[in-house]
């Protein structure tokens, strides 16, 4: 538990969402965004490290930990859907200036899309990225890789299909649903610490996990495969970009993010070796690296992105 944290409700236009926020509210906000099938429990060890710094916000998404869920339909859980929780929760919890964001896993999918709006321009100061494409650069990079093939790009498409499984598994009518509130939601925790060595008192699971997975599954339903169809070349960051990359992560190449700096024009580059819960395995780390990434766009050293997009600042590996 982070502490010193206070715990909100939130009122959106179908859904309560869950808020739970530490640190002085006049202080730069950093909103964290969870992955799937996680709440916001998963970005504890990162924000009890930032807490005597700055103002830390995280939420449930829709569907998932205490917040409430909408039906279960594709139109639900749209990401458009999801940018209105979001400009409800900034409205709720940070009235003093542009947030910083953080986003993991779904949370960092969630958060291209915040930084590419523009709805959000102004609202955002920064993004920091952690194991999580843009659903429309994803496009982007397979059909480059199909319009102009060699055998290392091909052999880097084929290798993400591979990735990818899960991402086709949670497509199938009711399967899913059924097996995460059956067997595999009894068992992963137990699974995702040998996967990530952790120790069971590191892992921040919650007892709805089962509902909150059977939920998620209409994130993929309602997101995935339109945008892959049909990517959008608009969707270039209004803000400064941290791109994190874990090299051991099962689920994302690295190779996924080789043509980034197309879509973000102020873009700092990481890689770490490690799987893909940084939350959870890196804390020190990835608070480190959020700190020092907030604090240079803060005092200029990072720049911000002017309308007619600069060249990318690119930092190599760390």
């Amino acid at each position: 538990m982070i502490a010193e944290a206070r715990e909100h409700r939130v009122s959106a236009e179908d859904v309560e969402l869950a808020v739970v926020e530490a640190g002085d509210p006049t202080r730069p906000t950093l909103l964290f965004l969870h992955g799937y099938p996680d709440s916001k429990e998963v970005w504890e060890p990162v924000m009890d490290r930032l807490a005597a710094r700055y103002h830390v916000v995280a939420y449930d998404v829709r569907g998932a930990g205490l917040s409430t869920a909408p039906e279960p339909r594709a139109d639900s859980y749209r990401l458009d859907r999801l940018e209105d929780d979001l400009l409800v929760v900034l409205d709720a919890l940070a009235p003093y200036g542009p947030v910083h964001l953080i986003g993991h896993d779904w949370g960092s999918v969630q958060g291209w899309e915040f930084a590419t709006s523009p709805r959000l321009r102004g609202g955002l100061a920064s993004f920091t990225s952690v194991s999580g494409p843009c659903l429309d650069h994803f496009g982007l990079w397979a059909a480059d890789r199909l319009r102009e093939p060699s055998a290392a790009r091909l052999r880097q498409l084929l290798g993400q299909g591979l990735r990818s499984w899960y991402v086709y598994a949670l497509h199938t009518p009711r399967l899913p649903e059924a097996l995460w509130r059956g067997p595999l939601g009894r068992r992963w925790p137990a699974l995702r610490r040998a996967m990530e060595r952790l120790p069971a008192a590191d892992d921040r699971s919650r007892a709805t996990l089962p509902e909150d997975a059977a939920n998620g599954a209409w994130l993929y339903r309602a997101n995935v495969r339109e945008r892959m169809r049909r990517p959008r070349t608009d969707r270039v960051a209004t803000v400064p970009v941290q791109l994190i990359v874990p090299t051991r992560d099962p689920y994302l190449s690295p190779h996924l993010y080789d043509d980034l700096d197309r879509w973000a024009p102020v873009l700092r580059r990481r890689t770490v070796d490690a799987g893909h819960w940084l939350p959870l395995t890196r804390p020190d780390r990835l608070a480190d690296w959020i700190s020092e990434f907030v604090d240079a766009v803060l005092s200029g050293s990072v720049p911000s992105v002017s309308p007619d997009g600069p060249p990318a600042v690119r930092s190599g590996p760390h």
